[in-house]
């Protein structure tokens, strides 16, 4: 399977968890910092990602990294997915199924992060056995691979979209995709204007932090001006 190329998207990371762990050696206990990271477009691609390092910043850029390098694609069925389908990763195990329009996203931790960076707004999924944040990715991350579109599906047979899930079926996937598209952008757009707004703010703010330091370096300025003059004319009247 190819690479995507991260810099053609524009993805949001998302911080799953970030916990302390230590390593025995020799001479004692080495403490670092361990973060699990995920990243997607909220259109369809997501990956997964950990870093490790002695300071909070540099092991989440690592895990950032890392989960830019193993990116997936992610065929949608609309806002939710094509069909259920249940994996297992070590410990643990993950059901998603596909919901109604309206559902939202019924999923905690882990898998919540997974769903919303991918894009997906309506579905039903249970995690079952361990409940390890890594474990518990690793399985929604080989649900989702598992998934097929009607249309690959489809072309793969020879046949028409219509003649594999039905006309009336064909028919829904065109409107959820439709609308899909339409809340994508319209979340896009809304994700945009956030980011111009706290730009803005932050130039105004740096912009009044920096009058303010002008202003107060005028009045000391002026200050120490004054002092100087009263001191002498002070000591004129002294020698007089």
């Amino acid at each position: 399977m190819p690479r995507i190329d991260a810099t053609k998207l524009s993805l949001e990371e998302t911080v799953v968890q970030v916990s302390r762990v230590s390593k025995v050696v020799k001479g004692g206990r080495r403490f670092s910092i361990r973060a699990l990271v995920v990243v997607g477009d909220h259109n369809g691609h997501v990956g997964y990602g950990l870093g490790k390092a002695a300071e909070y910043t540099e092991a989440i850029r690592k895990a950032v990294e890392d989960a830019k390098k193993h990116l997936i694609e992610i065929p949608l069925a609309g806002a939710t997915i094509p069909f259920m389908v249940t994996t297992r990763f070590g410990a643990s195990e993950v059901m998603l199924k596909p919901a109604a329009p309206g559902t939202g996203v019924i999923a905690g931790g882990a898998v919540r992060a997974v769903m919303q960076a991918v894009g997906i707004r309506d579905i039903l999924t249970k995690s079952l056995g361990s409940t390890n944040a890594a474990n518990t990715i690793n399985a929604c991350l080989a649900a989702l691979r598992e998934l097929r579109s009607a249309e690959s599906e489809a072309l793969l047979r020879g046949k028409t979209v219509a003649e594999v899930v039905g006309r009336k079926q064909a028919e829904r996937l065109v409107v959820a995709a439709a609308t899909a598209a339409e809340q994508a952008a319209q979340a896009r757009a809304a994700r945009e204007e956030e980011q111009r707004e706290s730009r803005a703010s932050d130039q105004r703010g740096g912009r009044g932090r920096g009058d303010r330091g002008d202003r107060g370096g005028d009045r000391g300025g002026d200050r120490r001006g004054g002092g100087d003059r009263r001191g002498g004319g002070g000591g004129g009247d002294r020698r007089r």
